[in-house]
């Protein structure tokens, strides 16, 4: 049964050629889950070997569009292909606006329903709910509405520890989002900067390799990957090396590999 995370894109809001931006594709037990949904995210789904027609909901952090301006081309490619099934989307409420305005003043004509669910970001709530997982909103601190999620397999019948992921980005440290996802398995916080500009990230919203570091030693994480790196840094070893000065079990989330939790009986 497999709980694993793909890396899509792990680059910040400036272009860069090798790097793309912010997008996650979750697989839990074969159900497909979006997070976040940069530019381009659809083509580096079919690199991945994740048909889109497989997704079962899209989860958007917040309205930036590094993190946003490839979700009207998967809906539009969706639609192409003759989508039937309904597609989720979470995120905050203004995005629905969004999704209004492509749908209605665009011209953008779907296949299929499309079931938009407003994120409350200053709540922890529960999102998303189905016979084998559940996702829990995080609220984070940016310069717009931005909420985190919590990925939490269910208890199986058959005697194995539920597993989880957290995605936190874009936001600065936080003390109660790290409360919030107490004993993650799998834990991406966004490392934008290294220390040395951490009066960077502060005034940007963002959050450092340390930082990101002390989040996860709070939070009690099996293991932490970093990304949303800003283009000055084109050798990661610096972040990944600053913040295993913290939390040894740090990973650079490089694009296109996948990180799995594995099944733990009791």
């Amino acid at each position: 049964m497999r709980f694993e995370v793909t890396i899509l894109g792990n680059g910040s809001a400036s272009p860069s050629v090798t790097r793309h931006p912010s997008a996650h594709a979750l697989n839990v037990r074969e159900q497909f889950f979006l997070i976040d949904c940069g530019e381009g995210t659809q083509e580096r789904l079919l690199r991945a070997g994740v048909s889109p027609l497989k997704l079962n909901a899209v989860f958007i952090s917040h309205i930036h569009g590094d993190h946003i301006f490839g979700l009207i081309p998967l809906m539009a490619s969706l639609a192409m292909a003759g989508k039937q099934t309904p597609l989720q989307i979470s995120g905050p409420p203004a995005l629905e606006r969004l999704l209004d305005f492509f749908t209605r003043d665009f011209g953008l004509q779907l296949s299929f329903p499309l079931q938009f669910t407003p994120i409350d970001t200053t709540k922890h709530r529960l999102v998303h709910e189905n016979t084998s997982m559940e996702v829990w909103s995080v609220p984070l601190r940016h310069r717009v509405p931005a909420t985190g999620y919590l990925f939490r397999e269910k208890q199986d019948p058959v005697g194995t520890i539920p597993r989880s992921y957290a995605y936190l980005s874009d936001t600065m440290p936080s003390a109660k989002a790290a409360e919030l996802i107490q004993g993650v398995d799998l834990l991406y916080h966004e490392a934008t900067f290294a220390d040395t500009e951490r009066h960077l990230a502060r005034k940007t919203g963002h959050s450092t390799a340390t930082q990101a570091a002390k989040i996860a030693l709070k939070a009690g994480a099996g293991k932490l990957l970093l990304g949303h790196f800003s283009t000055r840094y084109k050798d990661l070893e610096l972040i990944q090396n600053e913040a295993r000065t913290i939390f040894p079990e740090t990973y650079i989330a490089t694009e296109g590999t996948t990180f799995g939790i594995p099944v733990v009986k009791k």
